[in-house]
């Protein structure tokens, strides 16, 4: 099992330089004990401390790579020279840091006994083996400690650390699906307000370029229709436009979101621009349909006329709308299918955006033929 990267940062040179100094230091306060009497009476020993314990300095440094094997290396160098007692104990703590009970019960009782075999081997004058060997348990018992609390604490920070990126990641994607929704929330709003106007648009003016036989008077009222259309049309997107514009100070200039209430408005519309609508309206408004609701079956009514515009000029449209408080609203478009499409062009992204609004609402949308009949059909739940 690899530990986690938490539990062993990296080491910079700053960091090495610091511990190979706590470490000169400690080997000091030991070696310091016995160095003035080795030097006198036992030259060999002393020669055998400084080599071990130049060795496990080296050894030391790679305690990384193979930690536990590293750290009983130099527990046993240490055995012999007090000089290893400062990388034995480095070695120990980042042994501990790992948290793993058997590493840290081998590496500690290795200590112990190398320092105990030490201070036996040691000319070590006027002290109680029982005293040395209490000293010694409790000198790595504290360092293991120790150890244990650096390697909780470096993996407690990791996870507040690796949350809050989680956190943040997510947060990102949060405003990025939002950001998309928005984007897609636009798009099918200035498809269904505008697409609808820009239609009536190309029909009033493919219809004058098609009349030779009108008068001034009937040629300038067609013309100011068109201008009118045109003018719903600017208005509209201007409305959808607002959306993006809410930090403005201005004064706002979105007209108010159409609701069910507004569909005979909308039906009257198309009928005096020549299109023949059958509207059978069956919806319970005993209590009044939820603004939202209303809204997306205006922009289902919309979109059937636009599309009988642009794919059936001059057939005839049967709309049916049905529905109450328990069992929702239903809306059924049909049309016959055209032969002739008009020239107003078409993206077919409209039924994309409508089938979109209508799953939002938690509904459902479908397309589908009828021998030569064409029916969109739709269902929404009448709560807000």
């Amino acid at each position: 099992m690899t530990p986690r990267p938490d539990t062993q940062p990296e080491l910079t040179w700053v960091s090495h330089t610091w511990r190979y100094a706590a470490c000169l230091v400690f080997s000091a306060a030991v070696w310091q004990v016995v160095a003035a009497t080795e030097w006198r009476e036992h030259r060999l020993l002393f020669g055998v401390e400084l080599a071990l314990g130049a060795a496990s300095y080296v050894l030391v440094h790679f305690r990384r790579q193979a930690p536990v094997q590293v750290a009983l290396a130099v527990a046993g160098l240490s055995a012999l020279s007090g000089i290893a007692a400062g990388p034995a104990t480095l070695a120990a703590l980042s042994v501990a840091t790992r948290r793993r009970w058997r590493e840290v019960l081998l590496v500690g009782g290795t200590s112990i006994v190398a320092a105990q075999a030490w201070a036996t081997v040691a000319p070590v004058r006027g002290d109680d083996l029982v005293v040395t060997a209490l000293v010694n348990v409790a000198v790595n018992a504290g360092v293991m400690g120790w150890g244990l609390y650096i390697g909780s604490r470096r993996e407690l920070l990791g996870d507040l650390r690796h949350r809050a990126e989680r956190l943040e990641h997510e947060q990102e994607l949060r405003v990025g699906k939002a950001r998309s929704a928005e984007r897609a929330r636009i798009a099918r709003e200035m498809h269904d307000v505008v697409a609808h106007r820009i239609t009536q648009v190309s029909m009033q003016a493919g219809a004058l370029a098609f009349r030779a036989d009108l008068h001034a008077d009937q040629l300038r009222e067609g013309l100011g229709e068109i201008q009118r259309q045109a003018n719903d049309a600017l208005h509209e997107l201007r409305g959808v436009l607002g959306v993006l514009r809410q930090d403005d100070p201005s004064p706002p200039t979105a007209r108010p979101q159409p609701t069910y209430d507004d569909v005979p408005a909308l039906i009257d519309e198309a009928r005096s621009l020549g299109l023949e609508v059958d509207w059978d309206d069956e919806v319970d408004t005993t209590a009044a349909v939820p603004p939202a609701t209303g809204r997306t079956v205006y922009r289902i009514v919309q979109e059937g006329i636009t599309n009988v515009r642009k794919h059936a000029p001059g057939a005839q449209v049967r709309i049916r709308s049905a529905g109450d408080e328990e069992r929702g609203i239903t809306v059924v478009v049909s049309n016959p299918l055209g032969e002739r499409p008009s020239a107003a062009p078409g993206a077919g992204l409209g039924l994309v955006g409508l089938r979109e609004r209508t799953e939002l609402r938690g509904g459902r949308l479908e397309k589908r033929t009828e021998g030569a009949t064409f029916v969109l059909e739709a269902w929404l739940p009448w709560a807000p």
